[in-house]
């Protein structure tokens, strides 16, 4: 803008000029006539949906209503009244499993709480108590008093079907946002992955479904809208998701709920005997475990097996488990993993060796709870 070299100030012509050119662009009558007859754009009609499209739509109609959203509390003590008080301790999600207000979880998800919530998918929020825990096997129950309504179930499918490259769906509540529905592959099968107990889960799902914190205890689903898997675990540097998640398989499920309903805990069967660590064994250079004790009544006790004893001053030690059903056991989880494919009254062989002769004996399984 123009100014007067002898005062600085603005000149009449450079404030006139500017004027005129405002005034131009406030009544410009091209732009106005443009503005006047603007309209909107027709919308072109989207057409019917593609037919994964619809099913994925219909899964989560159908589902949805069947997963909740859980939160538990923890007693703490607050260190400057030293009252006991509750403060969140996480969120996860669950699945409704039957009408009597039976919910799924994790173990993990409600492992140290001391007060329990469910929010169903209507946001109607129910207090819950623990009815069982399996934590070897990541898996819990709770119970709710909400009405049948609004308790529906999900159907059960099965893993022994699964390809590599199937389609599956995870619904859940990650970082607390309800009812999120994730898709992707079966990217593997037949995963081993360790409890927070440090046992192993066996036969675990693996997909590239986006699975993250609060995912954990919901439904993996099948193309079908059944139920296959329940996500547990993911596979991350950071934490959140990075391709990789796991489910603990429905048949293992379907097999520790109802004894979890029914007796609270997972009951599993077992030698009866007590056995050394397997670090002893290996400073011993003994390949196999051996036994210390064996308690009365049980089958090792019927099968004549026998403990490890002090005589005199002299140790002598006891037999020595080489193999059950024909699979050789270096570890107490060997022993367990081996014998949770059988039942609580079956006789499994087992090969022991006694005096460096090795010897096929017959031992009816019990209770090991």
């Amino acid at each position: 803008m123009k100014r007067d070299r002898s005062t600085g100030r603005v000149s009449p012509f450079a404030l006139l000029l500017v004027f005129a050119l405002g005034l131009w662009f406030l009544f410009n009558p091209f732009e106005r006539i443009n503005r006047e007859n603007a309209e909107p754009r027709a919308v072109m009609a989207r057409g019917d949906l593609a037919e994964d499209e619809s099913n994925t739509i219909e899964i989560f109609k159908n589902t949805s209503s069947s997963v909740v959203y859980i939160t538990s509390k923890a007693l703490r003590r607050n260190l400057f009244s030293l009252n006991a008080v509750e403060i969140p301790q996480g969120t996860g999600s669950g699945i409704i499993w039957d009408k009597s207000g039976r919910i799924v979880t994790n173990f993990h998800v409600i492992s140290d709480a001391t007060t329990i919530q469910v929010t169903m998918s209507d946001q109607s929020q129910w207090d819950a108590v623990l009815l069982g825990a399996a934590p070897d096997k990541d898996l819990a129950v709770l119970q709710i008093r909400a009405p049948e309504r609004l308790l529906r179930p999900i159907p059960i499918g099965e893993t022994e079907t699964l390809l590599v490259g199937q389609k599956v769906f995870a619904i859940g509540n990650p970082f607390g946002l309800d009812q999120t529905m994730t898709s992707g592959i079966i990217s593997a099968l037949d995963r081993e992955i360790k409890a927070i107990t440090g046992r192993v889960i066996h036969g675990v799902i693996q997909t590239d479904a986006a699975i993250n914190p609060g995912n954990s205890g919901g439904p993996l689903l099948d193309s079908a809208g059944r139920l296959i898997g329940i996500n547990t675990a993911i596979f991350s540097p950071s934490g959140a998701y990075a391709g990789i998640g796991f489910a603990v398989p429905v048949e293992e499920v379907n097999k520790v709920i109802p004894q979890l309903i029914k007796d609270g805990r997972l009951i599993k069967p077992g030698l009866g005997v007590s056995l050394t660590d397997n670090r002893i064994a290996g400073q011993l250079g003994i390949e196999g475990l051996i036994i210390v004790g064996v308690n009365e009544g049980s089958g090792a006790q019927r099968a004549g097996l026998r403990p490890t004893r002090q005589y005199g001053g002299d140790i002598i030690i006891g037999d020595i488990i080489k193999e059950i059903d024909g699979k050789p056991v270096r570890t107490v989880n060997d022993i367990q993993d081996i014998l949770e494919t059988h039942t609580i009254g079956e006789n499994v062989p087992v090969t022991i060796e006694r005096n460096k002769n090795e010897m096929v004996v017959q031992v009816e399984l019990s209770s090991l709870n």
